[in-house]
């Protein structure tokens, strides 16, 4: 018997989620904000009070200063953020959700509340710390 490979685990439990998100109760509110777009707009909200900058971005997502830019410059376009000069530095620009934004995210929480409740169902809060450990471990092991 084949051993169990714990990427290809991972992999296919990622799979699952994102298929499963992708038929969620608000997915038709949300549509364009998928991916990516999703992922930072929750980053921006969950910081709601410090000030976000592209800066913050790639250093939290680990991405490319190229690819920040073309992803916040898509978000903008599609009115998810807005980006506001800093009075003590003109090249700062400070990222701010917009109102639409502010509503999508709230939606997507209650999706992603959903899921993990479905993931955690019959986990012991033990189970759940050392799973939670083991996780943490192992992205700290490709860093």
């Amino acid at each position: 018997m084949e051993e169990p490979q714990i990427g290809a685990e991972l992999r296919a439990l990622t799979n699952s989620i994102r298929r499963s998100l992708e038929y969620s109760s608000h997915r038709q509110e949300i549509n364009y904000a998928t991916g990516n777009n999703g992922l930072i707009l929750h980053y921006i909200a969950k910081n709601e009070g410090s000030d976000i900058y592209q800066k913050d971005i790639e250093t939290h997502f680990n991405i490319a200063r190229s690819t920040a830019s073309k992803v916040l410059c898509l978000m903008e376009e599609k009115g998810l953020i807005r980006r506001q000069p800093v009075a003590s530095d003109a090249r700062l620009k400070k990222i701010i959700l917009t109102q639409e934004a502010v509503e999508i995210n709230h939606l997507m929480r209650e999706d992603f509340q959903k899921m993990e409740e479905s993931l955690t169902k019959g986990f012991t809060d033990e189970e759940l710390t050392t799973l939670y450990a083991f996780l943490q471990r192992m992205r700290k092991n490709l860093h």
